[in-house]
């Protein structure tokens, strides 16, 4: 599994499209724990590059603060599993409540 997160200043940003980075996080399945992190740059936000680009990367999941609809689809079109609401935090904590079952997802802060 790998865990992508949409990063600003080193912590989750609210919205995927405009954030400076992505964690890309490799998980142990077997063990269900994180056992490596790398941080990429994505290529200029555009409708359905993001997916695509992600997938190519291998991420398997994305845990977004606020994500529109059409994204959503065009995510799980791209075989990525979509968390939204999450809270502002870092990549670490996220995965980690993630795997755990513990991750509290709020309101999607997404309006379009």
């Amino acid at each position: 599994m790998k865990i992508a997160i949409p990063m600003a200043a080193g912590r989750l940003c609210m919205h995927f499209g405009h954030c400076e980075q992505f964690a890309l996080v490799e998980v142990d399945d077997t063990a269900s724990k994180p056992v490596n992190t790398t941080l990429v740059t994505p290529p200029p936000h555009e409708p359905g590059v993001l997916p695509r680009w992600l997938h190519e990367q291998g991420a398997t999941v994305i845990i977004a603060g606020g994500m529109g609809q059409r994204a959503q689809q065009l995510f799980t079109q791209n075989d990525i599993k979509v968390v939204v609401g999450a809270p502002g935090d870092t990549p670490e904590n996220l995965v980690r409540a993630y795997l755990d079952g513990t991750l509290v997802s709020g309101q999607n802060s997404c309006d379009h």
